[in-house]
């Protein structure tokens, strides 16, 4: 049909996906469409700003954010419209309850607009911001400095010139005179003054109200479910770090060169925990209803204090590693930690957990265990003390340590004689070599 119309004479135009038959005077005609559907085109181009046929817009959305979170709040955002971004360069932070997630941009371009805005509730696939590739379509907002320029002379005149200027004639101020005073009448008194005791409150203008993040919130209403749930009770003890301080420092220079990271104390005890675990398998264990789970692997969570928050990093089947990896391992997840870029999976699970409060001075505490673990060793300052050794009076370098359980599960013998395993292997790390 088409075909045959055209050999009569008739002309086929395309335009915006519509089919036309012009006929008669068909150049004209077709000028005329032409024209009118250019001109529709130009105004959707205006009115659609955020969507393109050439796929020139972008959109960045909120990225999954594992298995247990299902939302986030919108920190903070990197950047600003206008800034130039690269292909997966950070734009955004969603916090949320256990770590805070980077919302990175697909494409590399130009931020058009942001979407959303800092302090929502997002979830993921929520659109963040639309970025154009070519950066078509993107307008700077007027910067202060130029709203505040005057303007130029020339214009500054002509606007008074328009404007009619009213004589005015000098107003003579008058002289207020003092009010007259009022006689005190008699039988009253001044009004009675504040006593010092009473309470003085503070001013409001002098404290600042501040919204808890979501990593807050969750440690907070965890180690509050510990303390309703478990039957916390804490033991302690004391370690001469004498022979594990000589052992690192006989040896840290050579243990740098062949692993590239440093000897610290945290692998010693780490290594102690897994001896201590193994020999008291019940503090590795965990309640589950009315069983008892007992794991025969070992997983180390590690407190890690972080300006945003506690997380606890897991060093995965402990007991299969050496010194060297595991301060590689720790090396790893406390950088993560710190700079905010450790996963979900690199925090969840742990078996036991182990928190060095002497890192910040504590000279003794008792930590709180993380659910569902059953214990957690807690580490402090190694201060140097008089101690009694072959009867005489000597100085040593002494450390706290403390033992919080769960006393529905493990009993008194087995958190003692776990703390001991701790302090033998500590005082004497050649125990490691002989299994003992």
């Amino acid at each position: 049909m088409q075909a045959l119309l055209i050999g009569q004479g008739f002309e086929y135009v395309q335009r915006s996906g519509y089919h036309i038959l012009l006929g008669g005077h068909a150049h004209s005609m077709r000028r005329e469409v032409t024209a009118l559907f250019q001109t529709e085109h130009s105004v959707q181009l205006k009115n659609r700003s955020f969507s393109s046929d050439s796929g020139d817009i972008v959109v960045a959305v909120v990225p999954f954010m594992g298995e247990s979170i299902t939302d986030g709040t919108l920190a903070t955002f990197l950047k600003k419209p206008g800034d130039r971004v690269a292909v997966d360069e950070s734009i955004a932070q969603i916090e949320t309850d256990k770590v805070t997630i980077d919302v990175v941009s697909p494409e590399a371009g130009i931020i058009q607009e942001f979407v959303a805005k800092e302090g929502d509730t997002v979830e993921p696939g929520t659109k963040i911001a639309f970025i154009s590739k070519s950066g078509e379509g993107v307008t700077q907002a007027p910067s202060e400095n130029a709203a505040a320029q005057p303007p130029p002379p020339e214009q500054k005149e002509s606007v008074e010139k328009q404007i009619p200027k009213a004589e005015t004639a000098p107003v003579k101020e008058k002289i207020k005179e003092p009010p007259p005073s009022q006689p005190k009448a008699k039988g009253t008194s001044p009004p009675p003054k504040a006593t010092a005791s009473e309470p003085q409150l503070p001013p409001k203008d002098r404290e600042r109200r501040v919204p808890m993040t979501r990593l807050r919130k969750r440690v907070a209403t965890r180690l509050k479910d510990s303390q309703n749930t478990f039957a916390l009770l804490s033991t302690f003890n004391e370690v001469d770090m004498t022979n594990l301080m000589k052992l690192r420092s006989d040896y840290k220079d050579a243990f740098v060169e062949k692993h590239g990271v440093k000897l610290g104390l945290m692998s010693g005890f780490v290594k102690a925990a897994v001896s201590a675990l193994q020999s008291q398998p019940v503090v590795n264990a965990v309640i589950d209803g009315e069983d008892i789970i007992y794991r025969d692997y070992i997983d180390i969570s590690i407190a890690v204090g972080t300006p945003k928050g506690l997380i606890v990093p897991v060093i995965r089947n402990a007991e299969n590693m050496n010194f060297a990896e595991i301060e590689k391992e720790i090396n790893t997840l406390a950088k993560k930690a710190n700079d905010g870029s450790i996963s979900i999976d690199e925090m969840a699970g742990g078996t036991f957990t182990i928190s060095n409060g002497g890192v910040y001075g504590s000279l003794l505490s008792t930590p709180i265990v993380n659910p569902p673990q059953s214990a957690i060793l807690g580490m402090h300052s190694i201060v140097t003390r008089p101690m009694v050794v072959g009867g005489n009076i000597v100085p040593r370098p002494m450390m706290y340590i403390a033992l919080t359980y769960d006393h529905r599960l493990i009993d008194g013998r087995e958190a003692v004689f776990f703390l001991r395993h701790i302090k033998d292997v500590v005082e004497d790390p050649r125990r490691l070599l002989l299994d003992i």
